[in-house]
């Protein structure tokens, strides 16, 4: 990779004019100008970034990839309502593993295309999403759902806590899938459900992901049936450690966010989606300050309704400000650490992702420039949150290995998805025109 600039997110934030990174197997090996890096390195391949931004790929930190085929299928709804009266009848009767195949494989070729190259994702049918994110290329916290009622994979908590354990035994040690631990959510997941879970977890020192703190509603029922915040409860019960990323964390109060920060706990914002369903804003500059890792999430496209961690950036930003009414929150930088370094120690991962350090895994994305809407470009960090967009990833690069190219995919067959997608959208509105 060279000719770019360099946007290196490691501890000084080093920005690289005429910058390029070699590569050796999945690792950087040194990040320096072109010129050096030409004449220490001699090159199988060069990846010409002239005129671009050579920076870290992005960290979706909370998604679901088996949700797109349920893209626009319910909107404008509430929260409960939405999951309770919509997508859990409609994943009923639709979701197997050829259907999270093809869904899993239509979020990489968003991803790929967005220039996110690590995601945290829950679903059902994990090792189906584990497998077709190996195939591809892609890099992830793979977290197999648990929940309390008959799941599309698992009809009982027995079976589900077996998928899940033989599950963690397939993907331990790989070195792009991080099998983890989805106990969905305390108003889906009696107590019982969620120690099991949290105790498999840690019996293979693999990752909890949780939904956390997401709605108005959640924090009624923990308060009623508990006495507590969903954050102290789950503080009580044993459940949160620095092994544990916590989906949404909105309704934290500063006693909540100081016991995030004292276990560890990484955290991801999710704007879009908590804005459609009007969840609620996340205290995100709350705990920063206090320490706590908060990465940047998409959700699933069922709720958002894409993938795009440009747009998720953009306003992740926005929504603090104006709910501060304070234009300096959280300023163009910081943001884009929470896409990347901040992101990855979310995930517990900001040792081996996150930045252009030597000894990192070689996650890399090439942005173009060019485009009207991004000349001209006087400071690079607003450049990317406030007027970049998806489309200007030019190339993507995991481990090494390029998923795109100028725009082209190498890794996923484009239009077999999409042809697959059309025939899904069919099949999920014949199956609820029946129900009907």
């Amino acid at each position: 990779m060279s000719d770019a600039t360099v946007v290196t997110m490691d501890k000084e934030h080093r920005l690289l004019n005429d910058g390029a990174v070699a590569v050796q197997g999945d690792a950087i090996v040194a990040v320096d100008t072109t010129a050096f890096i030409r004449e220490h390195f001699v090159a199988g391949k060069i990846v010409d970034a002239r005129g671009g931004l050579l920076l870290p790929g992005l960290i979706n930190a909370h998604t679901h990839m088996g949700m797109s085929l349920l893209r626009g299928l319910a909107e404008d709804q509430s929260l409960s309502d939405w999951l309770n009266k919509y997508i859990f009848p409609a994943e009923s009767r639709n979701v197997t593993p050829e259907f999270v195949k093809w869904s899993t494989q239509l979020s990489l070729l968003e991803m790929f295309r967005g220039g996110t190259t690590t995601v945290a994702d829950m679903y059902y049918f994990e090792d189906t999403v584990a497998q077709t994110a190996k195939e591809a290329g892609m890099r992830g916290v793979l977290g197999e759902t648990i929940i309390a009622f008959p799941a599309p994979d698992n009809k009982t908590l027995a079976a589900a806590l077996q998928y899940t354990e033989q599950f963690l035994n397939h993907w331990k040690n790989d070195p792009l899938i991080t099998p983890a631990v989805a106990p969905h959510s305390i108003y889906t997941c009696p107590e019982q459900i969620l120690m099991d879970s949290a105790a498999l977890a840690r019996r293979y020192h693999a990752p909890i992901l949780i939904h956390m703190a997401e709605a108005p509603f959640e924090i009624e029922l923990s308060r009623h049936q508990h006495g507590q915040s969903t954050v102290q409860y789950l503080d009580r019960i044993g459940l949160l450690g620095p092994d544990v990323v916590g989906a949404h964390c909105i309704w934290v109060d500063q006693a909540d966010i100081r016991t995030l920060a004292s276990h560890g706990v990484g955290c991801s914002y999710n704007p879009s989606s908590n804005m459609k369903t009007a969840a609620g804003l996340m205290p995100a500059v709350d705990m920063l300050a206090a320490n706590v890792a908060v990465g940047i999430g998409t959700d699933g496209a069922a709720s958002n309704n894409n993938q795009d961690m440009f747009e998720e950036m953009d306003l992740a930003a926005k929504l603090q400000k104006f709910g501060h009414m304070d234009p300096t929150v959280l300023p163009a930088e910081q943001v884009v650490a929470m896409a990347t370094i901040t992101g990855a120690r979310a995930l517990h991962l900001d040792s081996e992702i996150g930045s252009l350090e030597v000894g990192k895994k070689a996650d890399m994305i090439v942005i173009d420039t060019s485009a009207p809407h991004a000349t001209p470009m006087y400071d690079v960090y607003a450049e990317i949150v406030y007027a970049l967009k998806a489309e200007d990833v030019r190339t993507t690069i995991i481990g090494g290995r390029l998923v795109m190219e100028d725009r082209t995919m190498l890794t996923l067959d484009e239009k077999t998805i999409l042809r697959k997608a059309a025939e899904y959208k069919e099949q999920i509105q014949a199956s609820i025109k029946r129900k009907n």
